[in-house]
């Protein structure tokens, strides 16, 4: 597995310095409305870099039961331990490839960009590993280019390269409901084990 310099030190110093221009200050709106139309309040869902964790949010306004985030930097769980405080779900500081467990759902919203491209093949074999059989990763990705990073862009064409090796594409196209600053640049996918 490739790791990345992109380390809880380097994470928890953005979240420290104010340095967090991914975070739209709620969740997204091609998440917000899959959400709203989830109906089994039963399933397991993780969120993996899950940051301020609005999805989390949203998932427990909607009455989900099992709810788990995970962030590679202390910093930011330990705030999250307070935000949640005394609301069920589990919040774990863990580097996303050391972590084990089994889920229904897995939301991605800007955990993948966030990551070094040199580490893509490891993000989709791990989440195969992560997703109980049936399990879907379900989540936005960018569909376009950055200077340096993170984050990292990338386009539909090397989305479908990478997962459909090892996901059935249930769907990958351009998001219609992304905020303004993010208007045709983003892609909703829905990938299936």
């Amino acid at each position: 597995m490739t790791r990345s310099i992109l380390d809880a030190e380097y994470w928890s110093n953005r979240y420290l310095e104010n340095k967090t221009g991914w975070d739209i200050g709620s969740g997204s709106s091609p998440l917000k409305e899959y959400i709203s139309q989830l109906k089994d309040k039963n399933i397991s869902i993780l969120i993996p870099g899950c940051g301020n964790a609005y999805e989390a949010e949203i998932l427990l306004e909607h009455g989900f039961k099992d709810v788990t985030v995970l962030d590679i930097s202390p910093v930011l769980t330990e705030e999250l331990k307070k935000k949640f405080v005394n609301l069920q779900i589990k919040i774990i500081n863990t580097d996303f490839f050391d972590h084990t467990g089994e889920y229904d759902l897995i939301l991605e919203q800007t955990f993948f960009c966030a990551l070094d491209p040199i580490q893509r093949n490891d993000y989709a074999e791990k989440m195969v590993t992560l997703l109980k059989p049936g399990g879907k990763l379900v989540g936005v990705l960018f569909n376009r280019q950055f200077d340096g990073g993170p984050p990292f862009g990338g386009s539909k064409e090397e989305y479908e390269l990478l997962f459909s090796k090892i996901f059935s594409i249930k769907k990958m196209e351009l998001c219609y409901n992304s905020i303004e600053a993010r208007k045709n640049s983003e892609l909703f996918i829905i990938l299936q084990k």
